[in-house]
Parts: C-alpha cells; structure tokens; sequence
C-alpha cells in the first residue's frame, strides 16, 4: 500500500478510536471482542431511529429484504475478513481498490467514502430533527431546518476546539443507542398487534420495485461495517479476527433490527407510523400508554445522535486531512488550527451536509428517504471496488490463495459483488444519477493534486515531462 494510503488508514484510525467504545489495552491492540464493540458502534447509527417509518409506507416486504441485506451484508463482511488478511496494512476499501486497480481507483473510492460521510451526516441529522420535535412540536419547515441546523453546528464547534477525546460523552451515546432498540424490540414482542403491520407492498406497484426500494434505505443502516478493515493495523491477529469482527457484528446488528422492525410494524397502526417523526416514541408509548415513556425513548435518541454527530464530523475532516498531507486532496485541507483541528474539513464537511439538509426539506417530496438513497449509492460503490478486488485476485491469482476453497470464495465474492451492484440499482435512477455526478467531481480533483505533484499517468513516481512539438 502506498504512503497516501496508509497515512489516511492512521488518520481514519484515530477517528474511529475516539468515535467508537472498547479499550486497546496495554498491547495498543484491539481484541475480538472490542473489534466487534467496534464495528456494532459504527453500524448503529441515529438513522435506524427513523427508517421504521420509511419502511412501512413500502410495506412489510421490508421485513423479508431486510434478511435479503443482512445476507449480503454478511457476504461482504466475510470478503471483507478475507481482504484484511491480503492487505494486512489497514485502509479499508480504498487500500483494496489501490492494489487490485491503481491509484485513481484508491482515490475514487476514498472520494466516495468522504461523500458517504457527510451525506450520512445529513441523514442522521434529519432523524436528529424528529426525535428533537418530539417535544418542541414545530411543524413549520422552517422550524425544522433550524433544528437540524443547530444540531449539525454543535458537534462542528465542539471540533474546531480541538476537543476529540471525550470518551465518556462519546460511551455514553453509544449506549443510548442500543438502549431503545434493544428494548423495544424485545419487550414489543409482547405487544405486538398483527393488524397493525402494512400492507406486503404498500405502495402497491412492482414488488421487485418495493424490495429494491427498501434495499436501498437499509444498506445506510448497515454503513460502517467496513470500520475493522480500515484499522487493520490495531486488531490482534487482523487475518483471523478481522473476518470474526466484521460477521459477529453484522449478525448482532441484523438481529437487532430485525426484532426491532418487527416489534414497531406491530405496536404502531401503519397509517400513523408512515408519517411518524419519531417511530420509537411512538411505538413505546401505545406499548405503555401515555407520552412519558415515550419522551425517555426520544431523550435516549436525541443524546445518542448528537454523539453520532460529533463522531462523524470529525471523520468527515480527518480522512481529507491525511490525503491532503500527502497530496491526494487540496492542501486546504491540510491545514490545522492550533489546538490541533483541521478547519478547512469540519467547515467544509459541515457546509455541505448543511446544503444536503436545506436540499431534503425544501427540494425534496421525501427528504429522509433522499438523503438515504443518496448516501447507499455512495457506499455501495466502495463495497463493490472490494469485492471486485477480491474476485480479481483470486481468478488472476494476484494474491495467495487457498485453491482447495477457490470455489466458495468466488461465490461468496460474486455473492457480494452482486450485492454491491444490487444497491446500486435500488438507490433507484435519481440517487444513481445524482450520486454519480457527485462522483464524477473527484476527478477534476484528482487531476488538480496530481498535477500539484507534478505528475501524470497511473505511476506514482512518474514526473511530468515537456515533448518538442512536432509539426
């Protein structure tokens, strides 16, 4: 793996240790248990608190695509686990589309990543909004932009302090997170009502169109499962314990939503959760009755995303700023305050998510489910560059392989491929096409750093030379 590369698995490694619970401990190293902490930390995010409702005006086909995800998911986390032993560096995706495919498929997918961040950022603040709403009860448009507004700023503030080890506040929120998941759905087993739940297709066209749909919105709630592959470096033992995290983890949270999907479709009347803000309030109080439990539910959801907001704004600046110090990003980006923050990334990354935000309320019909279609385009791409790096080297035979399991991994490689393409058709043709030109911005980027560099061509050494013209 080359220097850009690694120096940005450092950085983002840093990220995630302050964003994410477990301890190293003495060896510097993160054990199974804390690279599973890791990795269920980083799936489980405020957008979770929300998707419920976007799922019942699909319909309960949501339930059968969200074992679908689950499925593919655990295909990829198991590609995943056979590219952290290939690549044992540490950088995730990027550090696999850079070895199999060259530097300008590492850039692109970092390119993607860095989207994926502040896109998600948006979606997270948008779930933020409702939960917020569930107490200050401001219906206007206006009033909800400046919810989401204040709480994508803060975190930004707290950032450009230079304050980023607040482990406490950050365990905490992590906690809060799976409290109400958890919770409801174990106990909303008991309360579940089966003619509460939709319609199998709400919406009533295509089904396949449904199940896409719904693939679409789920892939973000599973975002995050590539966080052990990225540190590769700090994990005991990455080659066996990478593959363990990264299933472990997407088992746990699978069965989590799973149960927790099951037990709102039947505690909340479909009608109402459709249009519901806040559908984990809403689900514990018709369990219980009264809106008291359901404000303890929405305080939880409240706390927990402005820890999500925090952890994240800090991504969104630390993967630019290591590309930047080794010219693969705008040297703006590079550039630090004294207390150590790197300005020109949270400002930026804040700026954009803000703009993503204004976009979901006043230009789109379904703001949530915009941000989300949007945010699974830009991840599938690099789950796609993965396994399509894992399947190049195993049939060119790029890397060692094991020839006795040749034929499991292929499936298991084209399972996730096929997976990565999948969501990419189910974010559906405006995230496709929006996202794609988004996309299509790094490479002027690109051009712009290497050129800076005073390079050209695929070769990281290669120096620009000037060609008498020939007439």
């Amino acid at each position: 793996m080359g220097e850009p590369q690694a120096s940005a698995a450092k950085a983002t490694e840093k990220a995630f240790q302050d964003i994410s619970p477990g301890d190293t401990g003495p060896s510097g190293k993160l054990g199974l248990g804390a690279a599973v902490a890791l990795v269920i930390g980083n799936i489980v995010g405020t957008g979770i608190f929300l998707l419920p409702a976007s799922l019942a005006a699909i319909g309960t086909v949501s339930i059968l695509v969200l074992v679908l995800v689950a499925i593919g998911a655990i295909a990829l986390a198991i590609v995943f686990g056979k590219l952290g032993g290939r690549v044992p560096a540490g950088g995730g995706p990027y550090a696999y589309a850079r070895e199999a495919f060259g530097e300008f498929a590492g850039f692109w997918v970092s390119w993607s990543f860095w989207l994926t961040a502040w896109l998600g950022n948006a979606g997270i603040a948008f779930a933020w909004v409702g939960y917020v709403n569930y107490f200050l009860k401001w219906d206007s448009t206006g009033g909800k932009i400046a919810i989401g507004l204040v709480g994508l700023w803060i975190p930004a503030l707290i950032n450009l302090t230079g304050v980023k080890n607040i482990g406490l506040f950050q365990l905490v929120t992590t906690v809060l997170k799976f409290v109400p998941l958890i919770f409801v759905g174990i106990v909303g087993m008991f309360f579940i009502n089966s003619g509460n739940f939709p319609a199998f297709n709400a919406q009533g066209g295509s089904t396949w169109g449904a199940i896409s749909l719904a693939a679409g919105l789920i892939l973000f709630a599973f975002s995050g499962m590539e966080s052990v592959t990225i540190v590769a470096e700090r994990i005991k033992d990455p080659v066996r314990n990478i593959g363990k995290a990264s299933i472990y983890g997407v088992l746990a949270c699978a069965a989590m939503y799973l149960l927790a999907t099951i037990a709102v479709f039947g505690t909340v009347p479909s009608e109402q959760l459709a249009k519901s803000e806040a559908p984990f309030a809403d689900a514990i109080n018709a369990m219980f009755g009264g809106s008291s439990w359901g404000g303890v539910m929405a305080a939880c959801a409240i706390i927990s995303g402005i820890g999500a907001l925090n952890g994240w704004t800090m991504l969104v600046a630390e993967m630019p700023l290591a590309a930047a110090k080794d010219g693969m990003f705008p040297d703006a980006f590079a550039k630090e305050s004294k207390r150590g923050a790197p300005v020109t990334g949270i400002i930026m990354g804040t700026l954009l998510t803000s703009l993503m935000l204004l976009y979901a309320y006043l230009g789109s019909e379904d703001g949530f489910n915009t941000i989300l279609l949007l945010a699974s385009f830009t991840t599938a791409i690099p789950y796609f560059f993965s396994a399509a790096a894992q399947l190049f080297w195993l049939v060119t035979g790029g890397r060692e392989v094991n020839k006795g399991r040749m034929a499991r991994d292929i499936f298991i490689a084209s399972l996730a491929l096929v997976f990565g393409a999948w969501i990419v058709y189910g974010a559906g043709a405006d995230a496709a096409l929006y996202g794609m030109l988004m996309m299509l911005v790094g490479i002027p980027v690109y051009i712009w750093v290497k050129a800076k560099r005073g390079q050209y061509g695929p070769g990281e050494g290669t120096t620009v030379t000037t060609a008498k013209t020939v007439s």
